[in-house]
């Protein structure tokens, strides 16, 4: 069975920078085809849950309070990419608009809700080596 990185808030888990899920309606087909693997970077690079929202800004991953949290952004990064290489995944299913998760459209750096063209962190990672990665508006495109 094919395995398939799934941003852990998609499948019910509070964890989110608010403490809530984001549960995704129809996720249960994809147990039909993938055996799913959880993850969440935020939580794998040390932050808390809850915890201040955070958006790119340039390079860096900023708090709504101004702390650079980048560091705990990329450490979380780099164990979902070990994970999906521990775990022989290919693909990932992962929370658009996400400062780690985010796949094409991110939030602009300035918490006022407006969106650019962009990619999370973790997004980011696992695309550069070699993982096709989804937004969940996508999860059509995974059956």
């Amino acid at each position: 069975m094919e395995k398939l990185l799934i941003s852990a808030c998609l499948l019910g888990v509070s964890c989110r920078y608010d403490g809530k899920s984001k549960p995704l309606s129809g996720i249960e087909r994809l147990f039909e085809k993938y055996e799913l693997i959880p993850v969440c970077a935020e939580i794998f690079g040390g932050l808390p849950t809850p915890r201040v929202p955070a958006e790119i800004s340039g390079e860096k991953v900023i708090t709504s309070d101004g702390r650079d949290v980048t560091s705990e952004y990329l450490k979380g990064a780099e164990e979902v990419l070990r994970l999906g290489k521990l775990f022989g995944a290919k693909k990932a299913l992962l929370k658009e608009r996400s400062p780690s998760c985010g796949s094409g459209t991110i939030h602009n750096g300035n918490f006022d809700g407006g969106l650019v063209p962009g990619f999370g962190k973790t997004a980011a990672l696992l695309i550069e080596n070699g993982f096709e990665v989804f937004g969940e508006s996508d999860i059509e495109k995974l059956f």
